[in-house]
């Protein structure tokens, strides 16, 4: 089990000093097979320190760029969480039955009609998943039309039969408690925009992630799909947050560990999408907190992490 803790440093560090690592693990805890919590912390987080210094160290691209890069996987995963269920449905041939999320389902094919539904040729969420696997792979350019047909998907929500009922009027994200699905053209937007940039901006430049990365996504398809977990659920939701508290510390301890301001713009993108949601639609807000305080969750990492990289940049000045 020690070598899972390993997965957190980059494949350079685990090269040179992965044994060496295993064999004070297991001289320091023996006959243990997991070191105590407090020393798991620490390993993670060097890891994580580790990667954030690999990443700024290498030079070819800009931090600006694999930043807009950062917050483009991002919303496309965002994109992509209210329809987990409806994707794993349709791509293993499952019928859900009357755990369908609020919709009438119609099968798999372009002519299959359920009671009440429109005729579909494909599931929305298939968009937000092309658009994650370009961008994991590099490939801008074929993001850039997914995310295009996200807007015109969410803009003739009420009119389009391309996605039918299916996977478009499910029930949306809410983690914090912003609702964002299909109809929320601020997300595809932004989505589209970091796509188009990252697409003129010489995509070969960009970093290019494993497959490997798709296997948390993979996960949670099955886990919403084959448990019927739906994203209004309280489970799903508490995992989420915890998701998203794990994602916003490794920000700040990147950012704390390099003084680099990468970090900042998906944090910053996410904050902008989901607090405009809160603000567009808070009927649609689930209070699982108060407002004032989902909004503060959302807005106060942004001056925290501006603050941790100028003191950053300051000590390493002074050093």
């Amino acid at each position: 089990m020690n070598r899972l803790l390993l997965a957190a440093y980059p494949e350079p560090y685990r090269s040179r000093q992965g044994q060496e690592v295993l064999a004070c693990l297991t001289e320091a805890y023996p006959g243990r097979s997991w070191p105590p919590p407090q020393e798991v912390a620490a390993l993670v987080r060097a890891g994580v320190q580790a990667r954030a210094r690999a990443v700024v160290d290498d030079t070819a691209r800009t931090w600006w760029l694999d930043g807009i890069h950062l917050t483009a996987l991002v919303l496309a995963a965002l994109a992509l969480v209210p329809y987990l269920q409806d994707v794993w449905h349709w791509a293993l041939h499952i019928d859900p039955g009357r755990n369908a999320i609020a919709f009438p389902f119609s099968g798999w094919y372009p002519w299959a009609q359920g009671a009440g539904g429109r005729t579909r040729l494909l599931p929305y969420g298939l968009l937000p998943l092309v658009c994650l696997i370009a961008l994991l792979r590099g490939r801008a350019w074929v993001a850039l039309p997914a995310a295009a047909v996200m807007i015109y998907a969410g803009a003739t929500f009420n009119s389009t039969t391309l996605f039918g009922d299916e996977g478009k009027s499910g029930l949306s994200y809410y983690g914090l408690g912003a609702p964002i699905d299909a109809r929320d053209l601020v997300l595809s937007g932004t989505l589209c925009a970091a796509c188009a940039v990252l697409a003129l901006c010489r995509p070969s430049r960009l970093r290019r992630r494993s497959y490997r990365w798709l296997a948390p996504v993979v996960l949670a398809m099955f886990i919403a799909g084959s448990l019927h977990i739906i994203s209004v659920s309280p489970a799903f939701q508490r995992g989420l947050f915890v998701l998203e508290a794990v994602a916003l510390l490794s920000a700040w301890v990147a950012t704390a560990a390099t003084g680099d301001h990468r970090w900042l713009i998906p944090v910053a993108g996410v904050a902008i999408v989901r607090t405009q949601a809160i603000v567009v639609r808070p009927d649609a807000f689930m209070q699982s907190f108060p407002d004032l305080v989902v909004l503060i969750l959302l807005i106060a990492p942004l001056p925290a992490l501006a603050f941790t990289a100028q003191r950053r940049q300051g000590q390493a000045l002074a050093e």
